[in-house]
């Protein structure tokens, strides 16, 4: 089969010819991909960021975000990006992500930008018929990871408050949709692309800004000078970061769910104010689940571009330059 392979860091990855993957176990699945989202940490895991952090061993397929049919009885499904054991004290707690037994396909093992992936039938949310696996393949890692963490954010979003996302690309988009069918908060997007903004203003942001400098500023004016409830930065990096902290009010909370950057609080700054900094992850398995049924309500829409699997290099290339409004997507 074909798959997109990474043979070195700081190289591009290349189409190979590989063989397809087998079940060894009772709860292995075999999945015929339909659609593999391609995504930031992609070009980190290129840069070798992700090294130290899952020791994969080279050469392997990229592609963390999947969705398909499973290969024997062809059942649409979309795949929780961390299959898990079921067994460890995080996995009998639900929080899946957590799992002191997981993998990681595409970061720490092959992925998904094949023709086929072997998987954990836990990691298997079944989809409704009607759904296309490439229309939501994205939502198993940049749309569970935005649900989650919106989901943790609503006991604060009360009606009165402000939350702000901070970046409303492939991450961001569908915060801004969790946000609006979730909360009845006032929602303020920061981007520094217009065409960002033009999008989060018809899916749900009450008030838009550019990241021109005077986004702090803007926002601090939008709140009546207190600043946001809540802040979710799906950027964190390149400045977002402190950007993100200053508009966080007195006792709320900054989210911090992109990375790269590097955050320098003083202590004092933190205890005085009472502000609290939020790390978030991919979410649990019924977080997936719960989006798939936004999903299928029509409450959470994707916004793609589908690249075929021979094209991928042109799918980073893209995505690196921000030429990629919403999410490339992977077809083989």
């Amino acid at each position: 089969m074909k798959a997109v392979r990474i043979h070195g860091y700081h190289q591009q990855p290349v189409v190979d010819e590989v063989p397809e993957p087998s079940v060894k176990g009772p709860l292995d699945v075999v999945i015929k991909i339909g659609g593999a989202g391609v995504c930031r940490t992609d070009l980190h895991i290129i840069e070798g960021q992700w090294d130290a952090a899952m020791h994969p061993t080279l050469p392997y397929t990229l592609g963390h975000e999947n969705a398909g049919w499973v290969h024997e009885i062809g059942s649409a499904v979309i795949l929780h990006p961390t299959p898990t054991c079921g067994l460890c004290r995080a996995c009998r707690a639900g929080n899946d992500m957590h799992c002191a037994d997981n993998s990681f396909p595409g970061l720490s093992h092959d992925g998904g930008m094949a023709e086929y992936l072997l998987t954990s039938a836990r990691a298997c949310v079944k989809l409704d018929p009607k759904t296309q696996p490439a229309d939501v393949a994205a939502l198993a890692d940049a749309g569970i990871t935005a649900y989650h963490a919106v989901r943790k954010a609503i006991p604060l979003l009360y009606p009165g408050t402000t939350a702000v996302v901070i970046g409303a690309g492939g991450l961001g988009h569908i915060g801004v949709q969790c946000l609006a069918a979730l909360t009845a908060t006032t929602i303020v997007v920061v981007d520094r692309n217009p065409d960002a903004l033009k999008l989060a203003s018809q899916i749900g942001a009450h008030h838009t800004v550019v990241a021109d400098g005077s986004q702090v500023e803007a926002v601090r004016e939008l709140t009546g000078g207190r600043g946001a409830e809540v802040v979710l930065d799906f950027v964190a990096e390149q400045g977002a970061e402190a950007d993100g902290w200053a508009m966080t009010g007195g006792g709320g909370s900054y989210f911090v769910i992109g990375y790269g950057g590097t955050l320098q609080v003083p202590t004092l700054d933190i205890i005085s104010t009472e502000r609290n900094i939020i790390g978030n992850i991919v979410g649990t398995y019924n977080d997936l689940a719960e989006l798939m049924a936004l999903a299928e309500g029509g409450r959470v829409t994707l916004h793609t571009r589908t690249y075929p699997l021979d094209s991928a290099a042109e799918a980073f290339a893209d995505l690196d330059a921000g030429q990629v409004r919403g999410r490339a997507i992977l077809v083989p």
